[in-house]
């Protein structure tokens, strides 16, 4: 590992001399970039972005062109007109069953009823039940349970194929933006529902768990299975209709984070802000104004229009509405049915979104090329009208994507791109400032003093080391020896095994000769060093006698 880092580093010294601009660049660049992402992400999983990105979801979705009315569906809404005309709040039991009759004439693919009917509004309460037990195309609703919500039951005698939960996901802030197919009812605090029926019940009577499906997907489902196209599961435990995947919405799916997840979730794909599907009235089926065609072979959705209803909800298209904000329920559960029927049979692209580390990936480039444009554009108003550019590709890049369904990451990407390139000019002016060249000559010269005060230590130490009483007497011990190694040189030469062992080990072999010719003969090696710690001490005493005559 060192060899490596040390080839690493004499590559990048080599690459310094050779165009140290390139470097400098690169620190002042790079580092922020990677500071940048680094926020970004972390602030992203702490779910600080998770508005912004919800905003900027709804704005594209507002954008995107209208896909117009599904002619496979067909919506029935009880209006305001319709509660007036008739007199009735709410509508009877035997208002929906002369209703009922009628579209069944017309022979429709299949009836959804989002209308709670678990108990009588009467009159007409038995030919209601009739028609709904005896109908083989017809899905009523129930709403699932909470720890203290009991929910709604379905109407009495009705198979469980038959029914589909209303239930709704909406997002901090009342806005709707995904669809939930799939839910077993949540095991309640004390293990007994508070009222039990089919959309409370965690498990089955075999013990199974009692998987309920939406409203709007057993319709869908229902209009499928005359196209030959059953539901499977993958491996993987996802949804698959056809050739089509229905991805499973995860906590951290585009710009959500830690979201609730829980059961089997998609985002809803809108295919229109005002009309889903051509709509009529209850009045104009049972004056027999509408045409047989518009029900025949067809998807038809019952129920409430009125806001007297209270069954509306908030959308992305909803900041953008000049009129009415919110969206009859029966209308979402219609967005919904449209939009699997388009994915199985259209090939409309589902919503679908980046990993994390592709939105890391994204979100570091635009930092790059925001700190890229600072360094090299120095003038205020090209460096203005580049990061405008800059800015006008993502959000261009952004939008296309979303045409084909992809929700990737518009504002981390942008403040990416704004913020790392003010924080490089910001550095760049602050290092040519003379603010910052006073603060970066304080730094070196504290560093500097602190590098003196440390070699002001080891000489103390060698100082010390020298005046000693065991060195002094390794000094008599190594002259002793020189002496006689003169009068005995006609002998034998001195060896290094004439020393004595103390003073081997504790004497340090010197750079050069211990004994030089000339005048020099006589000064050996200890006492140079004596001399260099005298001196060194003489000249600290001087430049402290000058301080205090000072």
């Amino acid at each position: 590992m060192a060899p490596l880092l040390q080839t690493i580093r004499s590559k990048l010294s080599e690459l310094g001399k050779l165009n140290p601009k390139a470097v400098e660049m690169g620190r002042s660049v790079l580092l922020p970039s990677l500071i940048m992402t680094a926020l970004l992400l972390g602030m992203g999983r702490l779910g600080v972005l998770q508005g912004m990105n919800l905003a900027a979801y709804d704005h594209l979705i507002r954008l995107r062109p209208d896909q117009g009315e599904d002619d496979r569906l067909l919506i029935v809404g009880i209006t305001e007109a319709d509660i007036q005309t008739r007199q009735e709040w709410p509508v009877s039991d035997q208002t929906l069953a002369q209703l009922l009759e009628k579209l069944e004439a017309q022979q429709p693919r299949a009836i959804g009823l989002d209308i709670i009917r678990d108990v009588p509004i009467q009159p007409g309460r038995e030919a209601l039940l009739n028609q709904m037990q005896q109908s083989d195309r017809l899905i009523t609703v129930c709403k699932v349970s909470a720890p203290n919500d009991p929910g709604f039951p379905p109407p009495p005698g009705v198979a469980p194929e038959f029914v589909g939960f209303s239930d709704l996901v909406i997002d901090p802030g009342g806005i709707l933006r995904r669809s939930l197919l799939v839910i077993v009812p949540p095991l309640p605090e004390n293990g007994v529902p508070l009222v039990p029926h089919l959309c409370s019940q965690p498990t089955t009577l075999d013990n199974q768990p009692n998987t309920l499906l939406s409203f709007g997907f057993q319709l869908a489902l229902t209009y499928l299975a005359e196209e030959g196209i059953q539901p499977e599961l993958t491996e993987a435990d996802e949804l698959k209709l056809g050739s089509t995947l229905l991805s499973r919405l995860q906590p951290t799916t585009g710009g959500y984070q830690k979201a609730d997840a829980s059961g089997y979730q998609i985002l809803l794909d809108y295919r229109s802000a005002h009309r889903a599907a051509p709509q009529v009235s209850i009045t104009d089926v049972l004056s027999d104004r509408v045409n047989s065609e518009l029900i025949r072979d067809r998807i038809v959705l019952i129920g409430y229009t009125t806001p007297q209803a209270k069954d509306e909800f908030y959308t992305p298209y909803s900041a953008g509405a000049s009129d009415s904000q919110k969206m009859p329920g029966v209308v979402v559960h219609a967005q919904s049915v449209s939009q699997i029927l388009s994915a199985v049979l259209d090939d409309r692209p589902l919503l679908w979104s980046w990993s994390n580390a592709q939105e890391g990936i994204w979100i570091f480039g635009w930092a790059l090329v925001g700190g890229v444009v600072a360094w090299y554009v120095r003038h205020p108003l090209k460096f203005g009208g580049a990061i405008a550019i800059a800015g006008g590709i993502i959000y261009g890049i952004c939008f296309l994507l979303f045409l084909q369904g992809g929700w990737i990451p518009l504002v981390p990407g942008a403040i990416a791109l704004v913020v790392t390139s003010a924080t490089v000019i910001l550095v760049d002016r602050f290092n040519h400032s003379t603010y910052g060249q006073t603060v970066y000559r304080q730094v070196k010269s504290f560093l500097k003093l602190d590098i003196e005060i440390d070699q002001a230590k080891l000489e103390k130490q060698v100082a010390e080391i020298t005046e000693s009483d065991y060195f002094q007497d390794l000094q008599q011990k190594a002259k002793a020896l020189r002496s006689s190694a003169g009068t005995h040189s006609s002998t034998a030469p001195a060896t290094e095994d004439s020393i004595p062992t103390t003073a081997h080990r504790a004497v340090p072999s010197p750079a050069e000769p211990v004994v030089k010719s000339g005048d020099e003969d006589e000064l050996d090696y200890f006492q140079k060093l004596r001399l260099d710690a005298k001196r060194l001490r003489d000249q600290r005493q001087g430049q402290s006698d000058d301080k205090e005559g000072s």
